[in-house]
């Protein structure tokens, strides 16, 4: 079986929209390094890019481009209380269990079991897509939020994609 030729197909789609060819970001390297605690000591947080917001606050609009907003979520928020906002997949599943997308109540059980230390006080949606000006992401969006995960004292940050 042959790989699915996914940044191809991204720009045929953009392509078929009228947008230029994606301008991809190759990164030589990965600033990836060891916990400095052991995982059972340390403070969790989460990102999810799904278009997942909490139902008391604004929709994301799927069809947006550029959207760096980037929603906090109370680690305290129960797992029925979100939607989804996203056309660009099927997401079916995560709305019968939203832990398929955003695992908040798998996160909230290892801590409980002592596999991690403790959830932090917050978890993140946002970036969810369509965000072609990578460098308002990379200079602005993303330091803002490495500062908040700073501030409540976050040993690890799990990226989860949709």
């Amino acid at each position: 079986m042959e790989p699915i030729q996914y940044a191809a197909r991204l720009n045929e789609f953009y392509r078929s929209q009228g947008f230029p060819p994606y301008n991809w970001t190759i990164n030589e390297g990965a600033p990836l390094m060891r916990l400095a605690k052991p995982l059972g000591r340390c403070r969790i947080a989460m990102l999810t890019s799904g278009g997942v917001s909490r139902k008391d606050a604004a929709p994301f609009n799927p069809q947006a481009r550029n959207d760096l907003r980037l929603d906090p979520i109370d680690r305290e928020t129960p797992a029925h209380f979100f939607a989804i906002n996203d056309d660009y997949y099927n997401h079916a599943d995560a709305d019968r269990d939203i832990n398929c997308i955003f695992p908040i109540d798998r996160l909230r059980e290892l801590a409980a079991e002592g596999v991690i230390g403790e959830v932090a006080p917050h978890h993140y949606s946002g970036f969810m897509g369509r965000i072609y000006v990578r460098t308002a992401v990379m200079n602005e969006a993303a330091p803002a939020l490495a500062r908040k995960l700073r501030e409540e004292s976050v040993d690890a940050f799990v990226l989860v994609p949709a």
